[in-house]
C-alpha cells in the first residue's frame, strides 16, 4: 500500500495511491481525513510504528508503552516518540516513504515551518 498526505482545505488527507484513481473525481482512495496528522516512531533509529489522528496515535502510543514497560523493555517503552501538530505535508510523506527519516525530521523539529501556512505571492507594483 502507497501511502501519501495531502494538505486539502486546511485538513490532511491521506490517500491510498496504489488504488486505481476514481474516473469521475481523479482522486485516489481517501483513507483519513483530520485536521492534525500524528506521527509515532522510535527516536533512536527512526523507525515508523503508526500514523495518523492524534488521538488514535497517543493512544497507540500510551498502550505500547504500558505492554513494553510490563514486559520490563523500559529503553523500548522510553524510545517511543509521538510528533503531532500541523506538520508540513512533504516531511509526513517523507517519513512514510524513507525508512529511518521520522529521526531526521524529529532533529529539525523545532525549525520546520507551521504544515498549514500558505505562503501567498505579493504583485508586483
Amino acid at each position: 500500500m502507497a501511502l501519501q498526505y495531502q494538505l486539502k482545505e486546511g485538513s490532511y488527507h491521506l490517500y491510498d495511491m496504489s488504488t486505481p484513481a476514481s474516473v469521475v473525481t481523479g482522486e485516489h482512495r481517501l483513507r483519513l481525513k483530520t485536521d492534525n496528522v500524528a506521527i509515532a516512531f522510535n527516536v533512536s533509529t527512526g523507525m515508523l510504528h503508526e500514523h495518523g489522528s492524534p488521538s488514535r496515535i497517543h493512544s497507540w502510543a500510551t498502550t505500547a508503552r504500558r505492554r513494553l514497560r510490563a514486559a520490563g523493555s523500559l529503553d523500548s517503552a522510553n524510545d517511543i516518540v509521538v510528533v503531532s501538530g500541523p506538520l508540513p505535508v512533504d516531511e509526513i510523506n517523507k517519513c512514510l516513504r524513507i525508512t529511518g527519516y521520522c529521526r531526521r525530521m524529529f532533529s529539525r523539529l523545532a525549525t520546520l515551518p507551521h504544515g498549514k501556512l500558505v505562503t501567498r505571492v505579493r504583485p508586483a507594483h
